[in-house]
């Protein structure tokens, strides 16, 4: 499951949009140990489950779902130390930092002005510090263990972790950092937050709707060159699409039609955090259950096998693969097989979006 921290300063918005995420699927819960952190899952919509389903009426249809974390604002310039107490961040794949795009005299900004890019930096320099801290606190130990044994791997985490350091006193991110595999293992313990892949997720007025919602991260300077390939940006009005969540699936579309929003929020930001981290989806089909699992782009059919049961990694002999495009277009998977079009793969095949997968392996 695809996991994400939703951050941001106080009002902007936060926690109606982790009501937006995640209110179609149960009730939040707590994070273990954290009282102040909660958790909910939002389901994935993908018209291709809807398809498939169809097809095959199924006892149980299962979506793909996405982790949501929401865990309380603080202040800027308040320091992020104690975001790396906090597992949630530690353990997400990616962070969604929420930014005020929005005016509203009941809820004054902090810093008595909306500036999404200030706020976006402001939150960025927050993470850099945190992460900062640690490398210091870090290299401080190495030079102590590298004076009373020498390693190559103590070396080369040391002078990873340097290159880390000075990057982080220029007041850069990690997130770009190119490094040989070798450094990135060294590193991968540490999960550094400004290492991890970044959606912003712009909280807008509702008279942006007029001018459009995929304009509005480039008129703030967050999107287009410069931002990085791990960064996105995506704008939502969550105070309209709280309401449009209250309504029936027909008249939601005909209200977003209206408003000139061709998705929802919902979908909008999933989609923003699936391009960003680079997922796929692929498909398990049957009488009993149809379902969409999520992995990042390239993973082998044996790891994706890992998803669904570790007994068929365990086990995997082969895999039997259909797009999706033919399975729907011919109706059926005898239909496929009869026209060649199920592919037998192995273990290294590398899952392709929209791939419909039945896993052969022994018990």
């Amino acid at each position: 499951m695809l996991r994400t921290a939703l951050i941001g300063f106080p009002s902007t918005g936060k926690t109606a949009l982790f009501q937006l995420m995640t209110s179609a699927h149960g009730a939040p819960r707590a994070a273990h140990g954290r009282t102040d952190v909660t958790l909910g899952v939002a389901r994935v919509p993908d018209p291709r489950l809807d398809v498939l389903t169809a097809m095959y009426r199924p006892r149980k249809r299962v979506p793909a779902m996405v982790e949501f974390a929401d865990i309380p604002g603080r202040p800027s310039g308040s320091g992020a130390g104690s975001l790396l107490d906090v597992a949630a961040y530690r353990n997400a794949d990616a962070l969604v930092h929420v930014v005020r795009a929005f005016e509203d005299p009941a809820v004054p900004h902090a810093a008595g002005s909306i500036d999404p890019l200030r706020d976006a930096r402001a939150m960025e320099d927050e993470l850099i510090l945190a992460d900062l801290a640690v490398a210091e606190k870090r290299l401080d130990r190495l030079a102590k263990d590298l004076k009373k044994a020498r390693t190559a791997e103590l070396e080369g985490e040391q002078a990873v972790l340097a290159a880390c350091r000075a990057r982080l006193e220029r007041g850069t991110a990690l997130r770009d950092l190119e490094l040989p595999d070798d450094d990135r293992r060294r590193l991968r313990g540490f999960q550094f937050l400004s290492a991890k892949p970044l959606l912003l997720v712009l909280n807008a007025d509702e008279r942006d709707l007029a001018q459009g919602l995929d304009r509005l991260p480039e008129r703030y300077g967050l999107a287009g060159p410069g931002t990085g390939p791990r960064t996105r940006a995506v704008a939502v009005c969550a105070k309209i699409e709280l309401e449009v969540a209250q309504l029936d699936e027909a008249d939601a579309a005909a209200f977003l039609a209206d408003l000139g929003l061709k998705a929802s929020g919902l979908d909008r930001v999933i989609r923003a955090s699936y391009d960003l981290l680079g997922y796929v989806s692929f498909f398990t089909v049957g009488e009993d259950e149809c379902r969409a699992w999520s992995v990042p782009r390239g993973t082998p059919a044996q790891a994706a096998a890992g998803e669904i049961h570790t007994d068929l990694s365990r086990g995997f002999i082969r895999a039997e693969v259909v797009a999706f495009d033919r399975l729907a277009g011919r109706g059926s998977m005898a239909a496929c097989r009869d026209h060649g079009e199920v592919r037998l793969e192995g273990k290294d095949y590398p899952v392709a979006d929209g791939d419909v997968i039945t896993v052969r392996f022994a018990t």
